[in-house]
């Protein structure tokens, strides 16, 4: 994955953002909005494009585009740099593979450790009854 490729197939989109902060809301267009078309990537390779596929498929769009927004600080340029960061580190983790887990096998001594157990806790339960004289 060769970052400064993908960060030059990225598109971005300023927009009015939404909420409460008076004439600078109203007037100044701070939201940033990326889009990432995925099946038009040439800095991924087909492996890469079906692996973040798979894992942002409740992120991505019928087209496969991605879209994200940011419209936490005032200024557009500080909120571009913000939904790039975020971009990066959303790839990054759905190109991650984990690893394959390897079952743990049980000891024998634990094994016997266990039965063992088992055996003096029942002793333990026949020797609390009351005798039988028959």
């Amino acid at each position: 994955m060769e970052i400064e490729k993908i960060v030059s197939e990225l598109s971005f989109k300023a927009v009015r953002s939404s909420g409460a902060g008076g004439q600078n809301v109203n007037k100044v267009s701070s939201k940033v909005v990326l889009t990432f078309d995925l099946h038009h990537s040439v800095a991924l390779t087909d492996e890469e494009k079906i692996l973040i596929a798979t894992k942002l498929s409740s992120r991505l769009t019928t087209d496969a585009v991605l879209i994200l927004n940011c419209e936490e600080d005032r200024s557009q340029f500080r909120n571009k740099e913000l939904v790039i960061k975020r971009f990066l580190k959303l790839i990054k983790n759905a190109l991650l593979v984990p690893k394959e887990r390897k079952p743990t096998r049980i000891p024998k001594s634990v094994i016997r450790k266990r039965i063992k157990d088992k055996k003096t806790i029942s002793e333990v339960k026949k020797n609390r009854r009351k005798p039988n004289f028959e």
